[in-house]
């Protein structure tokens, strides 16, 4: 009986210490898997914090480079104000150059008018002159004429009024009237040998051709 117990006994602690080292080994094994899920938990928490930060900042890029600003309603009313000033300064300016040269243009446009007005007077007082004999030239009357006359040339050369030259010049119609031809030997052709009535300038402009004899 003792024999049997004593076995008994034996067997009873072998499946004990067999039990024991089973359950060893099963702690040992949760506490692995238990610190390698803890582990791998926070290698993908990284991660992610990771991908999280790289995703901030992709957006802040995003923000720099596509998205703008709202501009303040009071800067865009400024800008629409400018711009508008802008125009209407550009406006004004190609205004006010336009009526200078309408001014000017109505300016000439009248000035040759008068011109052409005064000078029938001047061919008056150059026939009258002309006519004068050698005797008259020391009548007072006479020389109260010829100041007179070359007062008023002298007016018209102030205000950029000259006579067209004409005799001994070749011919040319955009100074020149020619109203006779004449065959003479001693001129070129197309020379101009008498002139009838003095043409004038104003400025570059004609205000009246010259009447001329041309030769050949």
């Amino acid at each position: 009986m003792v024999k049997e117990a004593v076995e008994e006994a034996r067997k009873a602690a072998e499946e004990t210490a067999e039990e024991e080292t089973a359950q060893e080994t099963a702690e040992e094994a949760a506490e692995e898997t238990v610190e390698e899920t803890a582990q791998e938990t926070s290698e993908e928490a990284s991660e992610e914090a990771a991908d999280s930060e790289k995703a901030e900042e992709g957006s802040e890029e995003k923000k720099k480079f596509f998205g703008k600003k709202k501009k303040d309603k009071k800067d865009e009313k400024i800008e629409e104000l400018t711009d508008k000033l802008t125009r209407q300064m550009a406006e004004f300016d190609n205004f006010r150059k336009r009526t200078e040269k309408e001014k000017s243009q109505m300016y000439e446009v009248g000035a040759k008018d008068i011109i052409e007005k005064i000078l029938p007077v001047v061919d008056n007082f150059e026939r009258g002159l002309a006519a004068v004999t050698e005797e008259e030239k020391e009548n007072a009357f006479v020389q109260g004429m010829e100041k007179v006359y070359k007062q008023l040339m002298t007016t018209l050369e102030g205000i950029e009024v000259k006579p067209i030259e004409a005799v001994g010049k070749e011919f040319d119609p955009n100074f020149h009237n020619a109203v006779m031809h004449v065959e003479d030997e001693n001129l070129g052709e197309n020379i101009v040998a008498e002139e009838f009535q003095k043409g004038y300038l104003y400025r570059d402009s004609v205000v009246r051709h010259s009447m001329v004899k041309v030769a050949n």
